[in-house]
C-alpha cells in the first residue's frame, strides 16, 4: 500500500475545498436569479458551449438542470447544448474550421435576447470567445463557468462563476464546475414544490 497516494488524496480533496470556497457568493446569488428567471421562459434559450471536459460538463448540466428538472418536477429551464450533435459538430469544423463550431450553430438557433452558458478552464477558447460576441451583440446573457485566471472570457461575461487556481490544473477547476452544476440542480429540484 502506497500511503503516499492517500496523502495526495487528501491534499486534493482539501485543495478542491478551497477553491470552491473562494468562489465569489455575490456571482453564484445573481446565477440563481438568473435560472429562477429563466424557469419556465416560454421565450429565452440558454445555449450550454464548452471543449473537452468542460464539452462534457455541458451535456450534464443539460441533463441535470434540463430533462431531470422537467422529469422530476414538470418545470423546466429551457437548456441546448451546442456540444452533443457530434454531425454538426464535425461538419461544421471540417467546413469552416473548429473557431466557427458554436457560432455556425448559434447563427442557426439563436434568437435575439437568448444567451450562452460557457464552461472553459482557461477562458481563452477561440470558438467560445466568437460565440460570446455574437450573442452579445443580439442582447443576450453571457454566463460563464471558468477556471485559472479566468482569461479573456472573465471580462466578457455577465455572470461569473470563477474558480480561480494555477494555470493548468484542469481537475480541480473541471470537478468544481460539477459541483456547481449539481449543487444547482439539487437547489431547484428541492426549491420547485
Amino acid at each position: 500500500m502506497d500511503k503516499n497516494f492517500l496523502k495526495h488524496f487528501r491534499n486534493y480533496l482539501q485543495n478542491l475545498n478551497n477553491y470552491l470556497k473562494s468562489i465569489d457568493k455575490f456571482e453564484l446569488l445573481k446565477l440563481e436569479n438568473f435560472f429562477n428567471k429563466n424557469l419556465n421562459s416560454k421565450e429565452k434559450k440558454i445555449f450550454l458551449a464548452g471543449n473537452g471536459g468542460s464539452a462534457a460538463t455541458a451535456g450534464t448540466m443539460y441533463n441535470d438542470l434540463g430533462f431531470d428538472l422537467f422529469k422530476k418536477k414538470g418545470k423546466k429551464i429551457k437548456l441546448f447544448s451546442l456540444v452533443d450533435n457530434i454531425s454538426s459538430i464535425t461538419a461544421i469544423s471540417n467546413d469552416t474550421g473548429y473557431e466557427n463550431v458554436f457560432l455556425n450553430q448559434l447563427k442557426i438557433n439563436h434568437n435575439i435576447g437568448d444567451h450562452l452558458l460557457v464552461i472553459s478552464a482557461s477562458g481563452n477558447s477561440k470558438n467560445l470567445i466568437k460565440a460570446i460576441q455574437y450573442v452579445k451583440k443580439r442582447k443576450g446573457k453571457i454566463i460563464s463557468f471558468l477556471g485559472f485566471d479566468g482569461g479573456k472570457i472573465k471580462k466578457l461575461s455577465d455572470i461569473c462563476i470563477h474558480i480561480n487556481t494555477p494555470k493548468n490544473m484542469y481537475g480541480p477547476v473541471e470537478d468544481g464546475h460539477l459541483v456547481i452544476n449539481h449543487i444547482f440542480a439539487h437547489w431547484f429540484q428541492k426549491k420547485i414544490k
